[in-house]
């Protein structure tokens, strides 16, 4: 059976999108602070010094997919508990992004966001960045019975709830190897590259239909806008000073 090659762009009725580090740059490095709680989380909840809970950090990531499924089968730690201590983190390091909240308006279909972390995470973001409008749902871990992507259950509750067609579909993702079961239901897929080696783990097969530099050109040319008439910050604001969104 032939590859399959995706859609044009101008075919997508339903564009889903990952959250972390997809919606905003990795560069903002929120997922730094999101790292950091999940040591603390570790060496609080296991009685560890900072560097142990560490590496039991990267060996459950490693293992398991996610570090919460390895503290979930390990340690039987509540995932609620775990999600709620680790997004607890300050958005300021994330100014919207005018280009993307006008191509994110302006295109046409469904948008859907599938994430890994929680809805309340997802929330936050979408607020702060002043593109939740934009949004008809949010599916997140727990509508995955807690199995993170690549597993297909999210996939599938997300086509199911929002009765999507994978055909008219696109999955737009930072993690290469979230893609491939997209594809495998019959998504269009744009990888969303970026500076982190981990995530392009799998960027390379018939599986990736389009690279992503920067979403909202990449959308607003989707919709027919030109993002050049439209001011893009340079980079996200350094040092953190305000407090928590």
């Amino acid at each position: 059976m032939p590859p399959h090659r995706g859609r044009p762009l101008h075919e997508i009725e339903t564009w889903i999108f990952d959250l972390d580090n997809t919606l905003y740059p990795a560069s903002c490095r929120l997922f730094d602070q999101i790292h950091d709680r999940m040591q603390r989380f570790i060496a609080e909840r296991l009685n560890l010094s900072l560097e142990e809970a560490l590496v039991v950090q990267k060996r459950y990531f490693r293992e398991h997919g996610t570090t919460m499924r390895g503290l979930m089968t390990v340690d039987k730690v509540d995932p609620h508990e775990f999600l709620a201590y680790v997004h607890e983190v300050d958005l300021a390091c994330m100014p919207p992004d005018p280009v993307l909240t006008a191509a994110l308006a302006a295109l046409p279909g469904r948008k859907i966001v599938h994430t890994n972390g929680s809805v309340r995470h997802a929330e936050r973001l979408l607020a702060h960045l002043e593109i939740a409008n934009s949004f008809c749902g949010i599916v997140d871990i727990a509508d995955a019975g807690f199995e993170p992507k690549p597993a297909l259950a999210g996939y599938r509750e997300l086509l199911r709830r929002h009765t999507v067609r994978p055909q008219t579909a696109l999955m737009i993702e930072d993690m290469a190897k979230n893609l491939v079961p997209a594809a495998a239901l019959g998504m269009t897929t744009a990888w969303m590259r970026g500076t982190i080696d981990w995530a392009a783990a799998a960027s390379e097969g018939d599986h990736i239909h389009y690279v992503v530099d920067k979403l909202g050109h990449f959308l607003a040319e989707a919709a027919s806008l030109d993002p050049a008439v439209i001011e893009i910050p340079d980079q996200c604001p350094s040092p953190i000073r305000s407090a928590r969104s």
